[in-house]
């Protein structure tokens, strides 16, 4: 149903898509920390629900393209799995956490530069300064996201690395529920299950400072999948996929919801549908959506794909400093918007240029030892 590419079935738009949600999020906060806004593009949450959809998909999907070779049925199918994620996920993700536990003290002075700068709260001094051991081995376990305390403990944006490794860990089991009841009734188990826990912690008083837990964004992880699981179904029953995302997305737990953002999530599930099967839609929409589907899969934005993780990890250690210092040179001299795009003119180089260098040294390192290690347990069974 998809343009899939090459023996390896890529999906390129998606490479477009990831690329797009790094630059949201990195855009969304430097509206966020300049002062000058505009909806929707200014809300990077938004940006983090588009790279959660795309997680939800890419695990499926890439799952059924190998399920012949590696069933979940196989506890071995789980250890290729979890190796290939960590070795995805951790090494450059462990880089930059010891660089900005180093740079804490930097980028907390920036902070409170900014935040004095807009009259806004003050962050908290822990979340930037909190060295200590338990802080440090809860976020090398990943276990973090699971403490409310821990969720949002240092420089970085990575208390979704948290959450998207809880997804990674509980994916195989998902995925024999869903096989046992089938997509739509497994899927809606699932999500009846992640918002019963949801409900039950703002019950009993636990609150998250971010989403981290993985309950609390299980339904739009879920929506992903439900796409992914439709490119193997009846024309009908995909189209019922599509509906049940809707409505997945729609559900107001997991972070602040207003009116437009649930419209916004909403958009983004029309758009990821229409890029992954505008071929079956009506010619008037099929030619332009393939045009867009043919740019998004082109060389430039599989590069900006490739770089998104790199991205989203170290944007705010460069932007924060950045902004700081137009704030000390020029204070009210210049305009918020005249900052912001300071801001991002000096910020986006370094960013891509940093991602550049860890994706080539550090990502395709680890993702090379993964699938060494899944090679000889491969080889050897």
């Amino acid at each position: 149903m998809a343009s899939i590419s090459g023996s390896s079935g890529r999906i390129g738009s998606l490479d477009g898509l990831r690329g797009i949600a790094a630059l949201w999020v990195l855009i969304g906060h430097a509206m966020l920390l300049t002062g000058w806004h505009l909806p929707l593009i200014g809300d990077p949450d938004l940006g983090v629900d588009l790279f959660i959809m795309l997680s939800g998909f890419l695990m499926v999907f890439h799952y059924q393209l190998r399920q012949e070779k590696e069933p979940w049925s196989e506890i071995s199918t789980w250890s290729n799995f979890w190796t290939r994620r960590f070795f995805r996920i951790a090494p450059l993700y462990y880089v930059m956490l010891a660089i900005a536990i180093a740079l804490g003290p930097v980028i907390f002075d920036s902070r409170m530069v900014i935040d004095h700068f807009l009259g806004v709260t003050p962050q908290l001094p822990e979340r930037y300064l909190d060295g200590s051991l338990e802080n440090v081995l809860l976020h090398v376990s990943f276990l973090f996201g699971l403490s409310p305390a821990h969720a949002f403990r240092t420089p970085l944006p990575d208390w979704s690395i948290s959450l998207e490794m809880q997804f990674y860990a509980v994916l195989p089991f998902l995925m024999l529920f869903i096989h046992r009841l089938g997509w739509l009734r497994g899927s809606i188990g699932v999500v009846i299950a992640g918002v019963a826990i949801a409900m039950a912690l703002r019950l009993v008083g636990i609150n998250f400072p971010m989403p981290a837990f993985l309950p609390l964004k299980m339904h739009v992880f879920a929506s992903g999948m439900l796409l992914a699981g439709a490119l193997n179904a009846r024309s009908g029953r995909a189209f019922t996929h599509f509906l049940l995302a809707l409505a997945f997305v729609a559900i107001p737990i997991g972070g602040g919801m207003t009116v437009m953002r649930e419209v916004v999530r909403l958009g983004l599930v029309v758009a990821f549908f229409a890029l992954i099967f505008h071929a079956h839609l009506p010619r008037p929409l099929a030619n332009p959506l393939n045009r867009i589907s043919d740019f998004m899969g082109n060389k430039f934005c599989h590069e900006l794909g490739e770089l998104s993780f790199g991205a989203y990890l170290i944007h705010l250690l460069v932007m924060q400093p950045v902004i700081a210092y137009l704030i000390r040179a020029h204070g009210h001299d210049i305009s918020n918007f005249q900052r912001f795009l300071l801001s991002i003119v000096i910020t986006i180089p370094i960013v891509y240029a940093l991602s550049a260098v860890g994706h080539r040294f550090i990502e395709m390192q680890g993702q090379k030892i993964g699938r060494t290690l899944t090679r000889r347990r491969t080889s050897a069974a």
